[in-house]
């Protein structure tokens, strides 16, 4: 019985192997990969803007006090405007040290606070106002989550029709009667514009109190479909 059960359990290994193969090639059959790609610019509806106090001083407790003060300064007068959500940014502190590196002889501290609000004009008035206790950073302009999924929405109905009518398109050039999609996956790429940093505000920030003039500018969304379809011939 030992002798004969060897070579039962090789007919049954090769005819697994055979059916995997055989279901591998099947589902090979007749394949295509195709791709589809949608495009919509979208008006950004979100500004965000970093301000920051940053000084450098001997004594690292009192540089840190005086910090501190400009920062809540900053957000009490930042948190009177309606519509701005205000929050704390990073703080860091770091020494500074003579011409060898060998000695500290001070410290440099630097806090920031960030605005951020979809009233574009009452942010930049806000900024305008912290000028004269805090420097611009940065403004960034972006999507609001609302926005994005909207977006993604559109642009995924929009897709699937493009990938569907593509596919109508293989399938009939090879002589099909229909198709079935095998896989298919979305891919949504954002574009968004690089921010404007402080260094190329100068103009603006060297006048006391000036608001900047902002423009939001667009984003390009785009959204990738791709996937295969398995042609059913007559």
């Amino acid at each position: 019985m030992r002798h004969l059960s060897l070579p039962i359990v090789l007919l049954a290994t090769a005819c697994a192997l055979n059916t995997t193969q055989a279901v591998a090639s099947e589902q090979q059959y007749n394949q295509v990969s195709l791709r589809a790609e949608v495009q919509q610019a979208v008006s950004h509806d979100t500004l965000t803007v970093r301000m920051f106090a940053e000084e450098q001083g001997e004594d690292a407790g009192e540089l840190a006090e005086r910090i501190t003060r400009r920062l809540n300064d900053g957000l009490a007068t930042a948190r009177q405007t309606p519509d701005v959500d205000v929050s704390s940014g990073p703080r860091s502190s770091e020494p500074v040290y003579d011409e060898k590196r060998e000695n500290i002889i001070g410290w440099r501290e630097r806090g920031e606070i960030v605005l951020e609000s979809t009233d574009f004009a009452a942010l930049s008035t806000l900024t305008g106002e912290l000028m004269d206790k805090l420097s611009l950073a940065d403004m960034r302009f972006s999507l609001s989550p609302s926005a994005r999924r909207e977006t993604e929405n559109t642009l995924m109905r929009e897709a699937i029709a493009a990938f569907q009518a593509r596919a109508d398109i293989a399938a009939q050039s090879l002589g099909g009667n229909g198709y079935r999609i095998v896989n298919l996956s979305l891919d949504t790429q954002f574009m968004q514009p690089m921010a404007y940093r402080g260094a190329k505000m100068a103009s603006m920030s060297d006048r006391e109190s000036a608001s900047p003039s902002v423009e939001g500018g667009q984003a390009d969304v785009t959204l990738n479909a791709n996937g295969t379809i398995e042609v059913t011939m007559p």
